[in-house]
């Protein structure tokens, strides 16, 4: 066993890690659906979630408080748990949220998991679960297109701004999402393969179940650099870089109501939330904009 194999398998954290690494994938394992969205199918996305947004305050139509269960992708974390306490106060129904990859919160609700409304971080599992009606159709609408950002331990000693620094013998763990059901690890893996180092570094990547977990292998050190949302990044633990967008394909997030759902209605004032003049600032703080917003991401 090498030093570094012993370090890793003394932290609290190593069967996590262990676990992770033998879940490497190879490509032609990864999920034949393409994310890639032309210009004029996205178009149409951008408007229905204005629409759907509306102009004045989300309205319901139960006149007693009621409880929601949202399903949202693992890198909405913090904006949602923001978002879901304003929620609260504006209208006293209370929000409670499951978070996770979306791959797998998808089959959850594919399998009849009771949720009130789906937020998924690509919008292509949305588009299949409205195929098989288990969500309302008219209810999908955008609500943001996600950053990648390369994420480094601060006490690590390592330096990197770049993909191609990951070569360096210094990084021995690289934590990202699990790409077979994760869309920001496929993000990430598809920026490393577009850089050109995905071969060289395969050895060192370790698997979160999701890009929140990723991130933990970052915080706690575990792993020494990760590829994550930027929507999770600010935590004193690491520094970032953003990742550029041109080397992944576009990470367009949507919502939609659950067709199960006992409060439809509620589902809808809080989708309709999320995009209104409340939500969309604090969504904007986390870094997620909708295609021709302005917004700066936060400063790392």
């Amino acid at each position: 066993m090498s030093r570094n194999q012993r370090t890793i398998l003394s932290s609290p954290h190593a069967p996590n890690l262990v676990e992770a690494r033998r879940q490497t994938l190879s490509p032609r394992e990864l999920p034949t659906t393409s994310l890639f969205l032309s210009l004029p199918r996205l178009l149409v996305w951008v408007i229905l979630s204005v629409l759907f947004a509306g102009c004045g305050p989300p309205q319901s139509s139960s006149a007693a408080p009621v409880t929601l269960t949202v399903a949202a992708a693992a890198d909405l974390q913090f904006a949602f748990n923001e978002i879901g306490r304003r929620f609260e106060q504006e209208t006293g129904h209370k929000v409670v949220f499951s978070f996770g990859s979306t791959g797998q919160l998808a089959q959850q609700i594919d399998n009849g998991a009771p949720f009130d409304l789906f937020a998924a971080a690509n919008m292509s599992f949305v588009e299949e679960l409205a195929r098989k009606n288990r969500l309302v159709p008219e209810t999908a609408a955008l609500y943001a297109r996600g950053r990648v950002v390369l994420a480094v331990n601060r006490e690590s000693g390592v330096r990197a701004a770049a993909l191609t620094d990951l070569l360096s013998d210094t990084t021995s763990y690289i934590a990202i999402a699990n790409p077979s059901h994760a869309p920001y690890g496929a993000a990430a893996k598809e920026a490393l393969v577009a850089a050109g180092v995905w071969e060289q570094i395969e050895e060192k990547i370790v698997f979160g179940e999701n890009v929140r977990q990723a991130l933990q292998f970052v915080q706690t050190g575990d792993a020494q650099v990760g590829i994550v949302a930027l929507s999770v990044a600010d935590v004193p633990e690491i520094t970032w870089t953003l990742v550029d967008d041109a080397l992944h394909k576009p990470l367009d997030q949507a919502l939609a109501v659950v067709a199960s759902s006992r409060h439809q209605a509620e589902a809808r004032a809080f989708a309709q939330f999320v995009n209104g003049a409340i939500g969309r600032p604090i969504m904007q703080k986390y870094g997620f904009t909708l295609p021709g917003e302005k917004a700066a991401p936060p400063k790392p």
